[in-house]
């Protein structure tokens, strides 16, 4: 494999999850302004609670045909593998929606919301689970332009659809609605192009087992992450009320940005990793991982300190100065915590946990850090409100952090990248000479603001190069890397 696919392949996804990450700045100010800051609480969990039933029914079978379609030749063997993990998951996806549809009512109820939009979630349930499985078709055989294409319609169309159905008077019945169209529409072509493909068989469920041994162990993953992540809206709304969440949720998508830039990297390396891994080209995996873990923390750092310097002005433009004043000190917190988890799925989860499949270790580490953050929820919330939700964030990532490093030291450690403690150090520094400056702007308004992210970023960048954090070396590799030059001599 070649810096130019890989590179491409980074290119095309970065385009798409920053289209997805619009989705959410799109809905955001659609709901809040229109709707209040209590409806889009209602929203956040509607969302959180469909994440979290569709990652429980997944039973993790997605995330096993990422891992080992990419090393299959058999058309037959892929066939099966497609289709007994579809028919799995809509048996269980259909059971969960007849199952939610039945306690509509009490559900309803505990998030504050009418009950047809718990119905209506109950059958968005069956294809949030299916259309998983044709992406990661798309994935695990590189089809990066299929599924890009795929996941930007679905996300314009969701985002569309939700901002004309409020703008129409629909309130959340119609915003939600208009989540179960696009999926349904989603899973009708993507299905049709796969047949077409690979035509259709009857499953055997030849590596089903398989797949479960190594799927089943990353819904502890899912489920603490899911805890760490979302269920704190649950707490506030159950401690706080719905408007607190309304308060809360907004920073938490914003920060967000941390990770726009870097989650491509983590889509495309799975299945690229997997193949390098399988054909024993180690040297080659470690570059991979060496190489964009730099460039994580050479986007990620500067991006916690502008998100944090610009949180106030970011909330007061995507959502109302009410929500502002109440929610933007969250930011900066999660935007800390989600630097730390990203780093942490590259330079030890991809090497270690994946390649190894050691899923199991990764699945006790998360929930630990899980039943951490679940605990302090407790305490903190009451206590200190929102900001306390915040903090326990940060604590559980940091723990997840710590722990998924120490067993990956013990362990693998030839796996695990170098960690450049002077790179860090340095754009820690040109950070905080690019954040003083922005401060001094003092910015106020959506132009005023841009400007001021537009000379921050300049400034990141000239001093990280004058520092030497990026070398004159590493600037040819950078652009061999990222297609920039015509030379492509490979790993």
């Amino acid at each position: 494999m070649s810096y130019q696919k890989f590179t491409k392949d980074v290119g095309i996804i970065g385009l798409t999850k920053l289209i997805i990450g619009l989705k959410g700045l799109i809905i955001l100010p659609v709901i809040t302004k229109l709707l209040g800051a209590e409806n889009y609480g209602i929203w956040a969990q509607l969302i959180i609670t469909l994440g979290l039933i569709a990652s429980l029914a997944n039973l993790g079978l997605t995330y096993a045909l990422v891992r080992f379609l990419p090393g299959q030749k058999d058309k037959k063997e892929i066939q099966d593998g497609i289709y007994s993990v579809l028919t799995v998951l809509f048996g269980i996806s259909l059971i969960i929606s007849l199952i939610l549809i039945f306690f509509s009512g009490p559900i309803s109820g505990f998030i504050g919301g009418e009950r047809v939009l718990v119905q209506i979630l109950a059958l968005a349930v069956i294809f949030e689970c299916l259309n998983p499985v044709f992406f990661s078709f798309f994935r695990a055989s590189r089809q990066m332009k299929k599924w890009s294409c795929f996941m930007i319609f679905q996300t314009l169309g969701e985002a569309g659809l939700i901002a004309i159905a409020v703008l129409l008077g629909h309130g959340l019945f119609g915003a939600i609605l208009s989540l179960l169209i696009v999926k349904v529409i989603s899973f009708l072509i993507m299905g049709g192009l796969i047949i077409k493909e690979i035509g259709i068989k009857v499953p055997k469920f030849l590596k089903t087992k398989e797949y479960l041994f190594f799927g089943l162990p990353t819904i502890l993953g899912f489920v603490a992450f899911w805890i760490i992540q979302s269920s704190d809206r649950y707490l506030i709304g159950f401690f706080l009320g719905t408007l607190s969440v309304g308060y809360y949720a907004p920073g938490y998508t914003l920060a967000n940005a941390v990770i726009f830039f870097v989650g491509p990297l983590t889509f495309v390396m799975l299945p690229a990793l997997s193949k390098l891994y399988e054909e024993n080209k180690i040297n080659k995996v470690k570059n991979y991982i060496k190489y964009c873990l730099k460039y994580v923390l050479m986007i990620g750092i500067p991006s916690v300190f502008g998100l944090s310097i610009l949180s106030k002005q970011f909330l007061t433009i995507f959502s109302t100065p009410e929500i502002a004043s109440h929610g933007y000190q969250v930011i900066p917190l999660i935007a800390v915590s989600l630097l730390l988890y990203t780093i942490y799925a590259i330079g030890v989860v991809i090497p270690v946990f994946f390649l190894k499949k050691k899923t199991k270790v990764d699945g006790t580490i998360n929930i630990i850090a899980a039943f951490l953050n679940l605990g302090l929820n407790f305490v903190f919330i009451p206590k200190f409100g929102i900001i306390g939700a915040a903090i326990t964030t940060l604590i559980a990532y940091t723990v997840m952090f710590m722990l998924s490093i120490g067993y990956g030291y013990l362990k693998y450690r030839e796996l695990l990248p170098e960690i450049e403690w002077f790179f860090i150090l340095k754009s820690i520094f040109a950070s905080m000479l690019m954040s003083l400056f922005i401060i001094w702007l003092n910015p106020f308004g959506l132009s005023k603001t841009l400007i001021a992210v537009f000379w921050g970023v300049l400034i990141y960048g000239v001093l990280i190069y004058l520092s030497g954090g990026i070398t004159k070396k590493e600037v040819l590799f950078f652009k061999n890397f990222f297609g920039l030059t015509g030379n492509d001599s490979g790993f």
